[in-house]
């Protein structure tokens, strides 16, 4: 119960304290007393310690932008004040109630924050979320966390221009990001916190996962062998089966991250097993879908989106209406770890619709919540969530003001890289009509399966007949040598002789019967091409030559998996033998040339590459290895995609325009999106204020929230204003000139303590714009350079 007297001590500009006597009963409570005082007490009852609100403020900026630390706070504030004789009477006392005041002040600042904007949106033309009823526009969840992406008052404006896609979003998981299953007894002090949050619910995640578990059925169990990869799906290498975090040290294990591609968090999902369960990715999906209206279509860049889709496909995790909806690609970062057949259909670069974005927002949040790893490795499990769902509304408010700087530099990018892509195509002279079929059976033929590995490929049948038919010609000429001798006597022991004799004749039975088998299986076209094999000695050496170049095609593949130190003795001796497949495809390709020389080959036949043994390891995209030319039955001449460089060049900028024309009409997009958002929220704020005029409370925090949006407008127009509209739209973005003036002269004019305007020095400013372009550009460089040491693989050691 309260005291009749709280005495609150409150450091002063004089040397000494001020003591206030303030008298309190239950209908006016000490904390809320305290509070109109512009202190906020450590706890509802028997309080100790009041913290100026200026002062919590002031920590609760400095721990969005730093490690959040109450402990070294408390400790310095500590030494600070017994060095001015103020000394506190208990150890450790000012920490724990700090801590205290500190969280409570965030989540009434939150909730706060929250039921304003709340009040606001009941004034907004948007349809809110129904229950179990998808809305007409996106959800004002939503809307609230991109304005650029969700907040347009109707989402099929100019629904018929370029945009294959209405948004793009990409997914990724965080492993730093984890929980220490033995957090010092913190479970005991951690209670729930009432604030919104951006976390998927621990419900929702496990209603996912057993619907996943049901899709896919019954699993092996614990004594039953992994089935071993087959074809080109993606597996595991001898020992690489490493898990990403450990569940016997950590209680949650990472955080898996839903952005759009203005890098705002959407969603965020809790793991806590050891590796990247896709049922967190699907509880993602599945819950952006329910904040979209029935037709939007999204893009999702994933760094394995090509496994996710397929395992969509095949066990139907989705929903076909959701599934129908969305386009896969991969980040385009994890793209180069891909195959090349995978690149060229999940590659954003390559996959129509996704523009310029890249996939590698949740990349750059990892990084910004990096600070958070050491603190929230040994906090309780609420408190972690709270303190990221902190940090995700800092970030938030953060690229709320630089949207428009966003979408300049874009534009920029966006018309130079488009304006050099297009000189090279004019420099090339290649007919535009057949960049695109070109490219379409480029695309076609690489990603084929191998022949290899498909079972019922007319070559891999045929190969093994003409095996078996060799084989069963062998063992004839066995079994009769064998009768030959019987009949001339030429025995030591009749019984095991006859006994030989017959394993022989046993053996040769079977194997005309898997022959016999193989024939029925052929077709007419089959049958055709195994006449023309026996007759052609060219064709059998050609298909010989096609399977040792497949077998080390896939070798070569592997090879990016051998990346440790304390691989090189296995390496060596995995060299040596794909050494050795390189001499023997080289070999037959001598036979076939000598063939073609001597007029023993088909007509119009054409020598295959021989493939040189120095630098085969560094694995280059335009190296031989990787064409077939020569090798292929079906098309004897080498197509233009394949043999003419000027063609290969004019493909890869064509595509590079293609994505420059998607990403311009999505910038147009954006712009008008975005004035539509503030003139939608600005008129409902001047709604909301005029329904509380008697409420000064309200009207206080709706006028911040008014020179917040003036604000932004200020910020936004100049950057903006070079980018061409997608569709008409007024001058106004809703705030009146003075409004505007208002904030430019708050925003851009420092102010001295009598009021009046600091003079600025923009000669001496440390960071110009000219040197904030320069940090852009390093920064480009910087990526371009990481992005190149990924890809370009050291090859000294692997030297031959």
């Amino acid at each position: 119960m309260n005291s009749p007297y709280c005495y609150v001590a409150q450091i002063d500009h004089s040397p000494d304290l001020e003591v206030l006597n303030i008298d309190c009963c239950p209908c006016t409570p000490t904390p809320l007393q305290l509070l109109k005082l512009g202190l906020f007490a450590c706890a509802p009852i028997s309080l100790s310690l009041a913290v100026d609100l200026c002062v919590l403020e002031l920590v609760r900026t400095l721990f969005v932008w730093i490690t959040p630390n109450t402990t070294a706070w408390c400790e310095a504030l500590e030494v600070f004040l017994t060095a001015r004789g103020y000394k506190l009477s208990t150890k450790d006392n000012l920490r724990r109630r700090f801590s205290n005041v500190y969280h409570w002040y965030s989540v009434l600042v939150m909730n706060a924050g929250d039921h304003v904007y709340s009040l606001i949106s009941q004034h907004l033309p948007s349809c809110s979320l129904g229950d179990e009823v998808l809305p007409a526009q996106p959800s004002d969840y939503l809307r609230s966390h991109c304005p650029v992406c969700f907040g347009m008052q109707d989402w099929q404006k100019d629904h018929g221009s370029r945009l294959k896609l209405d948004c793009h979003v990409c997914i990724n998981a965080c492993f730093t990001q984890e929980r220490s299953a033995n957090s010092r007894g913190a479970d005991g002090l951690d209670p729930p916190n009432p604030t919104r949050s951006v976390f998927i619910s621990d419900e929702e995640v496990a209603r996912m996962e057993a619907h996943v578990l049901a899709c896919r059925g019954s699993l092996p169990g614990r004594g039953t062998k992994r089935k071993k990869p087959e074809g080109d799906e993606d597996g595991y290498e001898d020992g690489m089966r490493i898990p990403k975090a450990s569940t016997r040290f950590f209680a949650d294990t990472g955080i898996m991250a839903l952005l759009c591609r203005h890098d705002c968090v959407l969603w965020l999902v809790n793991m806590t097993s050891a590796g990247e369960k896709q049922y967190y990715a699907l509880a993602l999906i599945k819950k952006l879908f329910e904040h979209l209206p029935p037709t939007m279509t999204v893009g999702i860049l994933y760094d394995i989106a090509c496994q996710l889709e397929r395992s969509c496909l095949k066990y139907q995790l989705l929903e076909q209406g959701i599934l129908s909806r969305i386009v896969f690609s991969i980040s385009i970062f994890h793209a180069y770890g891909h195959q090349w057949p995978c690149q060229l259909i999940y590659h954003p670069c390559k996959c129509e619709g996704f523009g310029l974005s890249d996939g590698e927002g949740c990349e750059r949040l990892w990084s910004a919540l990096k600070m958070l790893i050491p603190p929230l490795r040994v906090s309780g499990y609420h408190q972690r969530l709270f303190v990221l769902n902190a940090q995700v509304r800092h970030l938030d408010s953060k690229n709320l003001d630089t949207f428009g700087e966003w979408l300049s530099r874009r534009w920029t990018r966006c018309q130079t890289k488009k304006s050099s892509a297009e000189h090279v195509l004019r420099q090339l002279s290649v007919d535009e009509a057949n960049i695109r079929p070109e490219w379409r059976a480029q695309v076609e033929h690489q990603t084929k399966p191998l022949s290899r590995r498909s079972k019922t490929n007319n070559d891999e049948q045929i190969s093994k007949i003409l095996t078996l038919e060799r084989t069963l010609s062998n063992l004839d000429d066995s079994v009769r040598a064998l009768e030959m001798q019987l009949c001339a006597g030429n025995t030591l022991n009749n019984v095991d002789f006859n006994l030989r004799l017959a394993d022989k004749r046993t053996h040769r039975s079977k194997v005309a019967d898997t022959l016999r088998r193989w024939k029925a299986s052929l077709g007419i076209r089959q049958l055709n091409d195994l006449q023309q094999l026996r007759r052609s000695i060219f064709l059998q050496i050609r298909l010989d030559a096609q399977a040792v170049k497949a077998r080390l095609c896939e070798r070569l593949r592997q090879r990016k998996f051998e990346i440790e130190r304390f691989e090189q003795s296995y390496r060596q001796t995995v060299n040596e033998h794909k050494l050795h497949l390189v001499t023997t495809y080289n070999n037959l390709c001598g036979k076939l040339i000598d063939l073609i020389r001597r007029g023993e080959a088909p007509a119009g036949a054409i020598a295959p590459h021989s493939i040189s043994p120095t630098g085969i390891f560094q694995l280059d995209v335009d190296d031989d290895i990787w064409q077939d030319v020569g090798l292929d039955g079906n098309d004897m001449a080498p197509p233009a995609w394949l043999a003419d460089e000027n063609m290969r060049a004019a493909i890869k900028f064509q595509l590079e325009v293609d994505r420059c024309n998607e990403e311009r009409a999505r910038i147009m997009r954006e712009r008008c999106v975005l004035q539509e958002w503030m003139m939608a929220e600005w008129d409902a704020l001047q709604e909301a204020r005029t329904r509380a005029e008697e409420n000064e409370d309200l009207c206080f925090h709706f006028d911040l929230r008014a020179r917040l949006l003036s604000g932004l407008v200020v910020h936004w127009q100049s950057r903006v204003r070079p980018i061409p509209c997608a569709w008409p739209l007024p001058d106004s973005w809703g705030p009146t000139p003075n409004d505007l003036a208002e904030a430019a002269n708050m925003y851009y004019q420092p102010s001295c303590l009598d009021g009046t305007a600091a003079v600025y020095d923009s000669e001496n400013d440390w960071e110009s714009d000219e040197e904030r372009e320069n940090d852009e550009l390093i920064d480009e460089l910087e990526e371009a350079a990481l992005a190149g040491a990924y890809i370009d693989l050291d090859s000294d050691s692997y030297d031959i």
